[in-house]
């Protein structure tokens, strides 16, 4: 934690307090702050007087709520977005509109029915399938681990719900995030072809309290579609104990999502037009969609919050940047990334003028470093760490989630890093909601972003390797 800490106390450039981390000194001289222009000094100071951030998330999440993609009220917070754009005084605010396929949950129930009944508490994972009307009622196969599944023969669980512990573990980075999702991406196949007719799995997530996560999951198309769900994480441990006594468990589960159909999302768009190079575009995002159990404040109206505050606080400086500043709020992150990629498509053409891309889709903590994703410019990456306070890392990024499918296609990339040690304790769960969230972290990272987007459009580098080496590889 000590990189967490030089980021929230010693960045007094950001959040302006003191530095009593044990290992650093009390009394920083002022040869031992990194220099900062005047500009970007002035947007440190925006940022960090005001509320910009945390003003933008609680409208979001106050007057819209839950965002599910494809549902009404991911269209209304398009149109709160459209309206929320234009009062910061964004200009060229467009909707860049797509289509994505409908789902929503219904009802969610599950019960141990031998040998001790009693309630569990469960949620649909996106995008299963509803099991028979009256539900399933049937014997548990248990798997501690995903990989103990993917390790069973072929065959055998005919008949049969299959449970799917694995516990995932905390870090700063998130790190246990992606070999835990690999139940909840595919359990519901790897079950489905050894005849099981249901699976639960334990949440994808590192709390203890009784709140399934959600997320979405993903049927291969040569094998029989199954429902699934997630458990909540004291209902998975007391499952365990259950099947611990050596004794048949069976349980009931009944889930009524349903598809509906091909339905509408978007992408919302505005810009602080570039003074000198209005063509090239620093772009800065987060995602507008949120899981419909909370309010999605953390995941991510925090990142909505942060990237349109950052840029509210350029304008509120009276900064005009050289090149366009791009705030984009992207649509049906959360059902497969479907925003990123409708923007690539609509954008392809453009995308040799994008200078810098990130997004901010890891809550509303304070960052701790910044990471890479750029092939040239490196310097400029290490001035705007100087800046913001925070060390550079030497990990790589893509830049977000959203921001994956552009890098991919070469566009240039970094990352503020923040600390997301409690982050899945919340994650996709009814407990992300606004309290969760602190005013002062929103203003930390609304003004890292408006750094990092000004010094990205003053800057004479475009990020990119255009050497001849570079070009044959």
């Amino acid at each position: 934690m000590k990189h967490f800490l030089l980021a929230t106390c010693a960045t007094i450039l950001l959040v302006g307090c003191a530095n009593e981390a044990s290992d650093t000194p009390k009394e920083a001289t002022k040869a031992e702050q990194p220099a900062v222009t005047p500009e970007v000094q002035k947007l440190i100071e925006t940022a960090k007087n005001g509320s910009h951030a945390y003003d933008i998330v609680e409208s979001l999440t106050t007057e819209i709520g839950p965002r599910l993609a494809g549902t009404d009220a991911e269209a209304r917070a398009r149109d709160w977005a459209v309206a929320k754009f234009k009062e910061i005084g964004l200009e060229n605010v467009r909707v860049q509109p797509f289509t994505i396929p409908g789902w929503e949950r219904g009802e969610e129930t599950a019960s141990i029915v031998a040998p001790y009944a009693q309630q569990l508490y469960i949620t649909s994972l996106g995008g299963s399938v509803a099991t028979p009307s009256g539900g399933i009622t049937a014997p548990i196969a248990f798997f501690p681990t995903f990989e103990d599944l993917e390790a069973a023969p072929a065959g055998g669980l005919d008949g049969k719900i299959v449970f799917i512990s694995g516990r995932m573990e905390k870090a700063p980075d998130g790190a246990g995030y992606g070999p835990a999702n690999r139940k909840r991406r595919s359990g519901a196949t790897e079950a489905a072809k050894r005849g099981a007719v249901a699976v639960v799995i334990r949440s994808v997530g590192t709390d203890s309290h009784r709140f399934p996560h959600t997320g979405q999951m993903r049927y291969a198309e040569d094998t029989p579609k199954i429902p699934i769900a997630a458990l909540s994480a004291p209902d998975a441990d007391q499952l365990e104990r259950v099947l611990s006594r050596g004794e048949k468990v069976t349980i009931k589960m009944t889930l009524t999502p349903r598809v509906t159909g091909d339905r509408p999302s978007g992408n919302i768009i505005g810009e602080i037009i570039g003074s000198e190079s209005p063509e090239e575009i620093v772009l800065i995002s987060g995602h507008l969609d949120s899981w419909d159990l909370g309010t999605g404040a953390i995941d991510d109206g925090a990142g909505i919050g942060i990237s349109a505050g950052a840029s509210q606080v350029i304008l509120e400086a009276g900064l005009k940047p050289k090149r366009t500043i791009r705030v984009v709020a992207f649509g049906a992150e959360e059902v497969g990334l479907l925003g990123g990629f409708a923007y690539v498509d609509a954008n392809r053409a453009e995308l040799d003028n994008h200078v810098l891309a990130t997004e901010s889709d890891f809550g509303a903590t304070a960052p701790y470093e910044v990471q890479s994703g750029v092939s040239a410019g490196e310097d400029v990456l290490k001035q705007i760490a100087d800046a913001t306070g925070l060390p550079m890392s030497d990990v790589r990024t893509n830049g977000g989630p959203d921001i994956g499918p552009m890098s991919r296609e070469g566009v240039p990339t970094m990352r503020f890093q923040q600390d997301g040690t409690d982050y899945f304790d919340l994650h996709h769960t009814p407990d992300d909601t606004l309290d969760k969230i602190k005013p002062e972290d929103m203003a930390t990272n609304a003004a890292a972003f408006a750094v990092m987007a000004w010094m990205a459009s003053e800057a004479d580098t475009n990020f990119r390797d255009t050497s001849d080496s570079a070009s044959t590889e």
